[in-house]
């Protein structure tokens, strides 16, 4: 279980201070919906730790992760860019999710291969990035979040500007892999759509506060 309890945090140029709480099952997928500048995706950065809460608690299990670096917190995002290196392969942006150096082993290889098929992807292994569609390139970005296997996946508005069949057809998706892999999962939004397709529960930002729906 993941737990944010009264997670408090104040933007330098603003007095207002965003609080925070609340809870995500495994396998469950929590959605966040709110205005633009509601505060949604700061909620994300604190759970990752790009920002610095000044005080709560981010609990997953019985171990505190509030003090933790960015790089030592059982978390992946998934940004509305991909950040994909478009001239690389498909293999290899993935690998990159493992190892900056693409210094990889037989077993990483493997991995990739058995990732690329929990996405729908395996014919693409060895093709450049720049030749995929916007869909291909989301899933690319998807299994690469996967690769590193941590138990909290956050969605910061990946699907936004796909066309509405491929966004359903990576709605199920993370609704699939966040079962099959007992996800944590949190999806920012704006769509009411994307909630009640997949979300188990809703949470709504307003005025600096988090409520659910």
């Amino acid at each position: 279980m993941l737990n944010i309890i009264n997670l408090k945090y104040q933007h330098s140029s603003a007095d207002s201070i965003y609080e925070y709480s609340l809870s995500v099952k495994p396998k469950e997928i929590v959605a966040i919906l709110g205005q633009s500048g509601s505060g949604k995706s700061t909620l994300l950065d604190l759970l990752a730790g790009f920002l610095h809460a000044s005080s709560g608690s981010i609990k997953l299990d019985e171990n505190e992760l509030i003090e933790e670096s960015v790089e030592k917190r059982p978390i992946t995002i998934l940004f509305q860019n991909h950040n994909l290196f478009e001239h690389l392969s498909v293999q290899k942006n993935i690998l990159l999710g493992i190892s900056k150096t693409l210094n990889n082993s037989k077993e990483d290889i493997e991995k990739v291969k058995t990732i690329l098929e929990k996405v729908g992807l395996e014919k693409f292994e060895h093709t450049l990035a720049s030749s995929l569609s916007g869909g291909q390139q989301q899933r690319v970005a998807l299994a690469r979040v996967l690769i590193r296997r941590e138990p909290i996946l956050l969605l910061d508005e990946p699907f936004t500007g796909l066309d509405a069949d491929t966004r359903i057809e990576m709605l199920d998706l993370v609704k699939k892999l966040t079962l099959e892999n007992n996800l944590h999962t949190i999806m920012v939004t704006h769509e009411i759509q994307d909630c009640e397709r997949i979300a188990n529960r809703v949470y709504k930002v307003e005025n600096q506060k988090i409520f659910e729906q």
